[in-house]
């Protein structure tokens, strides 16, 4: 073969190290901060902008009509993008993050905003229908001595003095916020191609708390980048929550390796492998493998040419602290960590209810799938793992370690397992392709 078109074997620490330390996304940065700003002296230029550090602080624009839970200003464009520049360029802004509320109003400012090289890295937009709106408009109320904003419907003061106090905004009736929602809705499908990838709608008609925690997760959250990536996938969840049809869904959409770790000590044993010599008197005899043995079994397979090329999805092991950390040490650290939560009801439901057809070898289960005829109900077997006491045996066990597992893989990402098998698949998969989140600090 050809040593030129051989696969290459990349240290597993290199990308690992790429994805921890953002070294693709602050690359990338930095070259659209050249391209921008076109510096005469290059070099120092990244040095500055690499000193700032303030690739990963937050740059927000949220927009939205009138009444949606943001405020707007009525700035001429030339004055209010000098003005936008001025502030955004401030050492408290580069070093902190902002947040452009209500700012571009039309196409023009976004488009002025961009070529001055302020580019936000998330958009928000507030909606609602415009009979909410209204409603939301009209009644607002503003005290004339703190300033304070009230509602005569879903904010009134209790205080009389108070209550006295209030006056009606100017531009807030029927008519004129009509006008305002017109006029928003004309400019705002001219703004949003301005942002393609970087956009969330948020409905703002719901409570503020709850507006308020999509917006924050929404910031929190990465986007995905061209960076290279193998994934490198570790599915944890106690006996029946679907670890095993989620990792063969990513094996078949994805083109991972699934390994599992049960199967692989019964394919030792069943090829007479060295190491299933060493399996068979422990199987034999039911006693759990040793985690030495375990960890030789999973180090060959998971060294070979197709688990470094397309990566790995791995379920049934760690399971516990200690074989967590034995992982790790042979270099084989997941970067996506996924718990699967079932509790302990849906468990049960799902395993004590599978028999087996001795004659077919067929599958079945007492209420998702159950025997066609009578006959074959009556030769159905169980098999004793699927007992209830061996059930309970087991999840107790998994959530004693579960604890730790979750503290030693302080990013893992729960997902709720008791839910459709496709809808898991689908948070687990945006786990995936996107990177984690970060926290706003």
């Amino acid at each position: 073969m050809d040593a030129t078109t051989a696969p290459h074997r990349i240290p597993p620490e290199m990308p690992q190290y790429g994805e921890d330390y953002h070294t693709f996304e602050m690359m990338q940065n930095m070259l659209e901060q050249l391209l921008i700003h076109q510096p005469e002296d290059p070099i120092s230029f990244m040095i500055t902008h690499l000193r700032r550090n303030n690739d990963n602080v937050p740059k927000v624009v949220i927009l939205g009509p009138p009444a949606s839970g943001k405020t707007t200003i009525k700035i001429p464009n030339s004055i209010l993008v000098s003005l936008v520049q001025e502030r955004l360029n401030e050492a408290d802004c580069l070093r902190k993050g902002w947040i452009l509320d209500g700012i571009p109003e039309r196409r023009e400012q976004a488009l002025m905003i961009q070529t001055l090289g302020l580019a936000p890295k998330h958009v928000i937009v507030l909606n609602a229908p415009d009979t909410v709106l209204i409603e939301r408009n009209v009644g607002k109320r503003i005290d004339p001595v703190t300033g304070e904003i009230y509602h005569t419907t879903f904010d009134w003061p209790p205080e009389p003095e108070i209550q006295n106090r209030l006056i009606q905004p100017e531009g807030i009736s029927e008519i004129e916020t009509a006008k305002k929602l017109l006029e928003y809705h004309r400019h705002i499908i001219r703004i949003l191609p301005s942002y393609p990838k970087i956009l969330k709608t948020i409905s703002s008609d719901q409570p503020c708390v709850d507006v308020f925690y999509q917006a924050l997760t929404y910031v929190q959250s990465g986007h995905r980048c061209n960076a290279p990536f193998t994934p490198k996938v570790l599915l944890c969840g106690p006996l029946g929550s679907g670890k095993k049809l989620q990792a063969t869904l990513l094996a078949q959409k994805y083109g991972l390796v699934n390994i599992s770790c049960g199967q692989l000590l019964k394919e030792a044993v069943a090829a007479k492998s060295s190491f299933g010599e060493l399996i068979q008197p422990f199987f034999e005899k039911r006693m759990t493998v040793p985690d030495s043995i375990i960890t030789k079994v999973l180090a060959d397979r998971m060294e070979q040419q197709d688990c470094i090329q397309k990566g790995w999805v791995l379920h049934g092991f760690p399971r516990d602290l200690d074989q967590a950390r034995m992982l790790n040490s042979m270099g084989y650290n997941p970067n996506r960590v996924f718990f699967l939560s079932v509790p302990l009801d849906s468990i049960l439901e799902r395993l004590t209810l599978r028999r087996t057809d001795p004659v077919t070898g067929e599958r079945f289960h007492l209420m998702y799938k159950p025997p066609p005829t009578i006959e074959v109900q009556v030769r159905l077997l169980q098999n004793p793992k699927d007992s209830e006491e061996y059930i309970k045996l087991q999840t107790d066990l998994f959530y004693r370690n579960s604890g730790d597992l979750e503290q030693y893989y302080d990013q893992a990402i729960i997902v709720n397992g008791d839910q459709d098998p496709y809808t898991v698949f689908e948070y687990i998969e945006s786990g995936i392709i996107n990177p984690l989140p970060r926290k706003v600090t």
